[in-house]
């Protein structure tokens, strides 16, 4: 069992190993999962031991209760009213290192979607490699209810998936896009009826865990990364990278499990 696993400080989340499979889970329920300064700090660790543990090969990130998450628990930051706060802290501090993190982390990352993702949770979740919305979720850009600009990379990641047209009107009008909705969108892999959601997103998360996951590390990293190259260069990156991937373990066990006909084992190196 890994360190990680073993752990029992954790207040806000859970963090649960089984067969090569993370499971994170948002754990304030009763404030629908929104995030406080300490849940940021906790969310931290676990994802570093995560990132640390070539024993975890796919990590599943989702909620507690009837919610994925709120967003900011405003109360975390209450202020006196009228006077000034520096959201760009909070942004810079805890938003930007989280989305980074979920983006690069070498391994899968499936959503799991129990519930409402309301801003901030709205777009963690869509930073997920592959989300699965349970069919009662529901996704909200709730920033200009609040005068606010949408974060935590929803600026980036709506038009990218939805288009221009469709990105404004989420952001601008705050309105509730349901799961069903998103997946016809293209802003989510697949919306399940809600008991089908955990027993669909583990056999995934096994499946992926089984897998050859330094190609699947890469294969995010050039997803990620070809909205800022030419096609000559994304041809080039392809080459270099079928090059690295060519010498490792989990091709050769590839192909050779191809040749005899059997499921390949891959170890992820």
């Amino acid at each position: 069992m890994s360190e990680a696993s073993v752990r029992n400080d954790f207040e806000s989340i859970r963090f649960e190993i089984d067969a090569g499979v993370a499971t994170l889970t948002l754990n304030r329920p009763d404030r629908l999962n929104s995030f406080t300064v300490a849940m940021h700090g906790e969310l931290r660790s676990a994802l570093d031991a995560a990132r640390a543990d070539h024993d975890i090969r796919c990590l599943v990130l989702t909620g507690a209760g009837r919610g994925f998450c709120a967003g900011q628990d405003l109360n975390d930051r209450a202020v006196a009213p009228g006077a000034a706060v520096d959201l760009g802290h909070s942004i810079e501090t805890y938003y930007k290192p989280l989305i980074l993190t979920l983006r690069r982390l070498p391994k899968p990352v499936i959503g799991a979607i129990n519930g409402v993702a309301a801003g901030a949770g709205a777009n963690i979740a869509l930073a997920c490699d592959i989300v699965i919305a349970a069919r009662s979720a529901s996704f909200i850009q709730s920033f200009a209810k609040l005068g606010l600009v949408p974060d935590a990379g929803g600026t980036w990641i709506l038009p990218r998936t939805v288009g221009t047209a469709r990105a404004m009107g989420l952001a601008l009008l705050g309105d509730k896009l349901t799961a069903e909705m998103a997946e016809q969108w293209g802003l989510i892999w697949k919306c399940v009826d809600d008991d089908a959601l955990m027993p669909t997103v583990i056999a995934m998360a096994r499946q992926l865990a089984a897998g050859p996951t330094r190609g699947y590390a890469r294969t995010k990293e050039a997803i990620y990364g070809a909205g800022l190259l030419t096609l000559e260069g994304a041809l080039d990156r392809e080459r270099d990278w079928q090059r690295e991937l060519g010498r490792s373990d989990d091709y050769r066990e590839g192909v050779a499990a191809f040749v005899d006909k059997r499921a390949p084992k891959f170890t992820g190196r």
